[in-house]
C-alpha cells in the first residue's frame, strides 16, 4: 500500500502549470533572484571553492554551470550550486519545517534543466513544486525530527529535489515513486556540521541526491515500492511521532510555499524579528538604558551568545546585534560582520544593556521587547515575521539586499534575468552565475 504523503508528491511532481497560483509563482521568483544572489555572494568563499575544485577534478561532461565559473555534469554541479548558495547562510528560510528551500532544490532543477535546454520559466515551476514538497514533507517528519538532529534543508530538501527533477525529466508515476523512494535511503544531514563547513555541505548533498534518484529512475533503477511511508520507511525511521496525513489535506488548493522568509540581515533568522522590531522605533542608542527582549524559549540556545568573540559569533547574539540596530550599522551587508566588530567598545557598552528572556508564549517568528530611555520612558514594540510583507516590500527588501552584496550593477543584471524570466532559459541564468 502507497502512503498518501507518497501518492501527494508524485501528484505534485505531475501537476499540470495551469494549477499553479500566480502568486506562488511569484514567490518562487523572488527565491531564484535571492538564491542567484547569495549564490555569487558566497562564490568566493572557501567551502565553494574547494567543493568546486572537487567536482571539476572529478571530470566529466559538462552540461550545468557552476557558480563562480566553469562546468560540470548536473549532479556535480547541483552539489557545487546547493554548497556555495548556503555558504554565507543568508538564504530564505521556510520556519513550517525549520529549513532552507531554495539551496536544497534551486541547484538541482537548474543543472538539470540546463542539461535538457529548459526554460527558466521550467525552473521555476519545477523548484515551487519541489519546495512545497519540502516543506510538507518537513512537516510531517515534526519538529522532533530537527530537534532530535536532523538538517531538514537536507533531509526533507532530498525529497524536494527530487521532486523538482522528475518534473523537468517528465517522469511518469512508477519512475517518480522509484526515484522518491531511493532518494529515502540517500537523504541525509545532521544538525552536529552547524557552524563549519558540513552545513552547506548538507544543502549541496540534498540537491546533488535528487538529481542522481531522479536520473536513475528514469533509466529504469527500481526501489521499494514506498521509501517514505512505508514500513521502516523515512518517516518511520526519522519521525518520532509524525502526522502522515494533516499536511497533505489542501493541496493543491494552497501553497504553504507562500510563507517562506526571506533574511534582509546578515545574521541568524532567529534574530530578525527583533532586529525589524527595534528598526520601527526611531531612536538613537544614545538615548536607551535598557533593552528588555523576550524571545520563544527554542532561540536561547541558537542566538543569544552574550560575549561573541568573532564576527560569525555576533551573527548569533541577540545582544551584540541589538545594539548594531542601536548604533545604525549596517546588518544587511555581510562585510559588516568582521572579527573587529567583536571588539567595539562602543558595541560592547550597548550590548550590556540588553537582557534576554524567554517567552513560550511566542512563536518561532516572534519578539517583544521594552526599551527604556535615559529619560524614564518606556517603549514596548513586538514584531513577527510570520506577518505576510506586501510583494514590493519583498522586491525592495531583496534588492536593497542583493545591492548590499554583490554592488548596484552585478544586482541590477540578476534582477532584470529574473523580471524577465519568461524571455530566457535555463542556460541563460548559468551562464549568469559562472560570470560569463
Amino acid at each position: 500500500m502507497i502512503s498518501d504523503g507518497m501518492e501527494k508528491l508524485i501528484a505534485l511532481a505531475r501537476l499540470p502549470g495551469a494549477s499553479l497560483p500566480d502568486s506562488a509563482r511569484q514567490i518562487a521568483r523572488f527565491s531564484l533572484f535571492d538564491w542567484m544572489v547569495v549564490g555569487c555572494a558566497g562564490r568566493d568563499q572557501p567551502v565553494a571553492r574547494i567543493i568546486r575544485e572537487y567536482v571539476a577534478a572529478e571530470g566529466g561532461n559538462g552540461v550545468a554551470s557552476l557558480i563562480g565559473g566553469g562546468m560540470a555534469p548536473a549532479r556535480g554541479a547541483a552539489l557545487v550550486n546547493g554548497t556555495a548558495s548556503h555558504a554565507l547562510d543568508y538564504d530564505d528560510t521556510h520556519f513550517g519545517h525549520v529549513g532552507h528551500p531554495s539551496v536544497a532544490i534551486m541547484p538541482a532543477a537548474l543543472a538539470v534543466a540546463e542539461e535538457i535546454d529548459a526554460s527558466a520559466a521550467a525552473v521555476v515551476d519545477a523548484f515551487l513544486l519541489g519546495a512545497e514538497a519540502s516543506v510538507r514533507l518537513g512537516m510531517t517528519l515534526g519538529r522532533g525530527h530537527y530537534e532530535r538532529g536532523f538538517h531538514q534543508t537536507a533531509t526533507a530538501g532530498a525529497f524536494g529535489a527530487t521532486v523538482a527533477v522528475a518534473r523537468l525529466l517528465d517522469l511518469g508515476e512508477a519512475e517518480t515513486r522509484n526515484a522518491l523512494s531511493l532518494v529515502a535511503t540517500r537523504a541525509s544531514g545532521l544538525k552536529s556540521q552547524f557552524g563549519t563547513m558540513g552545513k552547506p555541505f548538507n544543502a549541496g548533498i540534498a540537491a546533488s541526491n535528487g538529481v542522481e534518484a531522479a536520473n536513475l529512475a528514469k533509466r529504469g533503477f527500481i526501489s521499494c515500492d514506498d521509501g517514505i511511508g512505508g514500513p521502516q520507511g523515512f518517516i518511520a525511521t526519522h519521525a518520532d511521532a509524525p502526522d502522515p496525513h494533516a499536511p497533505w489535506t489542501d493541496l493543491p488548493n494552497r501553497f504553504l510555499f507562500e510563507d517562506v522568509k526571506y533574511k534582509f540581515h546578515a545574521c541568524c533568522h532567529g534574530t530578525h524579528a527583533m532586529i525589524e522590531a527595534l528598526r520601527s522605533v526611531a531612536i538613537d542608542g544614545k538615548s536607551v538604558k535598557a533593552v528588555h527582549l523576550r524571545v520563544n524559549p527554542r532561540w536561547l540556545k541558537v542566538c543569544d551568545i552574550k560575549a561573541p568573540r568573532t564576527g560569525l559569533e555576533v551573527k548569533f547574539s541577540y545582544a551584540w546585534l541589538a545594539a548594531m540596530v542601536l548604533a545604525g550599522a549596517d546588518t544587511a551587508a555581510d562585510r559588516t560582520y568582521g572579527d573587529a566588530l567583536a571588539a567595539d567598545p562602543n558595541l560592547a557598552a550597548l550590548a550590556a544593556r540588553v537582557t534576554v528572556a524567554g517567552d513560550a508564549s511566542l512563536s518561532d517568528t516572534a519578539t517583544a521587547l521594552e526599551l527604556v530611555t535615559t529619560d524614564g520612558r518606556s517603549i514596548r514594540v513586538a514584531h513577527d515575521l510570520a506577518a505576510p510583507l506586501p510583494t514590493e516590500a519583498i522586491a525592495r527588501g531583496l534588492r536593497a539586499k542583493a545591492d548590499a552584496l554583490l554592488g548596484g550593477e552585478e544586482a541590477g543584471r540578476l534582477w532584470a534575468l529574473v523580471a524577465a524570466i519568461g524571455r530566457h532559459s535555463a542556460r541563460e541564468i548559468g551562464a549568469a552565475l559562472r560570470g560569463s
